[in-house]
């Protein structure tokens, strides 16, 4: 063994296994001698696994032949970095299928068509896009499903809302962003499974659709796993509010065709307590302005009297190639 893998001393039995990242350092005590045995690691390991002591390999025996597998220590592990890469907010942390709270017969045929999809997962042909109004359950499912695709399956996914998502490509045309548009892009559009959430909330423009068309239609070419949330109506004219007016009849279309449409009704949740009585919905129902019993005809949002398309910019000497298409600048450093 190199000499450089060994470092032998005295120490006392009962001391254990000490680690470090990004090289792992496997401290064995063998009749009172500290034996080093560094090996790579993918993962950072902070916790000695008593099956596999760190590797990430166990033996088993199949037909009395030994061979070796990922432990489940590995596993756990790498589902939490993949979770981490999720970007799964703080206030859904808590979303599990498990804990969903079904009320109504939409929210019952919704999480069972969620449960379905991490059950078939990756072998999909289509994603889901979860309408209806706020407080219904949207984001808790579309959360939840990909948590337990993530932990289950170790699908690559990532959730952004999509204000956000918008204002960090705007952010990289200021002349200071040290990132280009296709650098916050690209986990976006390569992802295994994508979740956007809350598609309508943003303002309308021509660079918005542009943008989030190149998201739906890099994806629907891609046929890679897509799942949205949305208050939109999907109503048979293009009056504000609905999708034909906000996102346009071809982003429309890809999406029926990559997406299980669902509608969601309930109360909204965040108007109610955690489990609430009868008594509870119908002092809702009578006088929350969101209960559709309440709801009355507003006038139109409106128009921009212009839409300024998001130019290009260029940069002197900064060696980023241009995209061609009117999101912006776009390349690599």
């Amino acid at each position: 063994m190199p000499p450089d893998f060994l470092d032998n001393s005295h120490v006392p039995p009962e001391e254990a296994a000490q680690f470090c990242h990004p090289t792992v350092q496997f401290l064995r005590v063998v009749f009172g001698i500290r034996v080093y045995i560094r090996a790579r690691s993918e993962l950072p390991w902070r916790v000695t696994c008593a099956i596999c002591e760190d590797t990430g390999w166990k033996t088993i025996t199949v037909d009395g032949v030994s061979r070796v597998i990922r432990c489940e220590c590995w596993q756990q592990r790498l589902s939490q970095s993949l979770l981490k890469n999720a970007r799964v907010p703080r206030r859904y942390a808590h979303c599990e299928l498990s804990n969903f709270e079904i009320h109504t017969d939409t929210q019952r045929a919704a999480h069972r068509q969620a449960t379905k999809l991490v059950e078939q997962f990756p072998v999909v042909d289509k994603g889901l896009l979860f309408y209806g109004d706020a407080g219904v359950g949207k984001t808790h499912l579309a959360v939840a499903l990909m948590k337990d695709a993530v932990a289950r399956k170790g699908a690559r996914a990532i959730f952004y809302e999509v204000r956000e998502l918008l204002k960090l490509v705007r952010d990289t045309y200021s002349s200071t962003a040290e990132l280009t548009e296709l650098d916050v892009l690209r986990p976006v559009l390569e992802a295994e499974l994508l979740v956007l959430d809350d598609l309508g909330a943003e303002k309308k423009s021509d660079w918005v659709d542009e943008t989030l068309g190149l998201v739906v239609n890099t994806r629907y070419s891609e046929r890679r796993l897509t799942v949205l949330t949305t208050n939109l109506r999907d109503v048979e004219s293009t009056e504000p509010g609905s999708f034909a007016y906000h996102l346009g009849l071809r982003t429309r279309s890809r999406l029926k065709e990559m997406c299980e449409w669902l509608p969601i009704d309930n109360f909204d949740a965040r108007e109610v307590p955690r489990y609430p009585t009868a008594e509870d919905i119908d002092r809702w129902e009578k006088t929350s302005p969101a209960s559709p019993k309440n709801r009355r005809g507003s006038p139109l949002p409106p128009k921009a009297t212009s839409q300024v398309k998001a130019q290009l910019k260029r940069r002197e000497n900064d060696g980023r190639a241009d995209l061609k298409w009117p999101g912006g600048r776009a390349g690599s450093r």
